[in-house]
């Protein structure tokens, strides 16, 4: 049972690490946020089916109301990475990070309208550790500030992202996680078609490297992985685990683009560990 644990949790853990790769290249991929998820949800969505295809997961939808649930749930990814792109546009990879995290408090009070779980005390008052964490990193909120109006953004992405996850958190059971995160894609690339004539893409082939690599390894294997780990726990405990996200991010911007954390930064990035390793503890049980 230990033993089960700590792979399912090297699991989600690995999966954060992945998806941390998206706060570098969003910020950085020179193309509007809107078209950087078009063309990341729809590269993804073919490695994602030419896997499904090798490994010959059955992509049937059982029912109606399972294509509803695919449906809301992927314009909730895509309204979630869409305003994540826009946040780390306007302010810079630590801030736009911490802002959308504040999705772990929003998901331990909407949690138990989506299952029978009931409201954790715990949950709250680990998720409000994770948003003093963020406080630290608010600049003074103006909102003709652009990093002010990126916090914005990044607040909107977490309500996006929590909802999309407690969605999803229903079909797990039911559904491989790479079917799961394919229907998602296919949802996000057809509503974000019109892009293609309404935004600038004309650098497309320039960008195209970074933008596999964020489709690849950032959406096919870092989010497939985290919505397989929905099936050991719960949507408040995953979220409050992956808030080591920002921590991941803000170190590779560091290594890779020499954007270095202020004091306040370490201060905020602390109090979200104390807060993971407080939860990594507490889902062994």
């Amino acid at each position: 049972m230990e033993n089960s644990h700590i792979k399912n949790l090297a699991f989600l853990l690995l999966a954060t690490l992945f998806i941390s790769t998206s706060g570098v290249l969003g910020k950085y991929i020179g193309m509007p946020p809107e078209a950087i998820i078009l063309f990341r949800a729809l590269f993804a969505a073919i490695f994602i089916y030419l896997f499904c295809r090798i490994k010959k997961v059955d992509l049937t939808i059982h029912s109606k109301k399972d294509k509803i649930s695919f449906l809301i749930s992927g314009f909730f990814m895509g309204a979630h990475w869409v305003t994540y792109f826009y946040a780390l546009k306007l302010s810079n990879v630590a801030i736009g990070m911490l802002s959308m995290f504040t999705f772990p408090i929003m998901t331990a009070f909407l949690e138990p309208f989506f299952s029978k779980q009931k409201l954790s005390l715990v949950h709250v008052f680990l998720a409000l550790l994770v948003l003093i964490g963020i406080y630290f990193l608010v600049p003074d909120f103006s909102i003709e500030n652009d990093q002010a109006k990126g916090i914005l953004f990044g607040v909107f992405s977490a309500l996006c992202y929590s909802l999309r996850n407690l969605i999803t958190k229903k079909s797990v059971t039911d559904y491989n996680s790479s079917a799961i995160m394919l229907y998602q894609l296919i949802v996000v690339t057809v509503i974000l078609l019109p892009v293609l004539f309404i935004s600038d893409i004309s650098n497309l082939e320039s960008q195209l490297p970074f933008l596999v690599l964020v489709a690849l390894l950032t959406t096919a294997i870092g989010h497939t992985m985290l919505v397989n780990s929905l099936q050991y726990f719960s949507v408040s405990t995953a979220s409050i685990i992956g808030s080591i996200q920002p921590i991941f991010g803000i170190i590779i911007a560091y290594i890779f683009i020499n954007e270095v954390p202020n004091k306040n930064t370490f201060i905020g990035g602390s109090l979200i560990l104390i807060t993971v390793v407080i939860e990594s503890l507490r889902s062994k049980k």
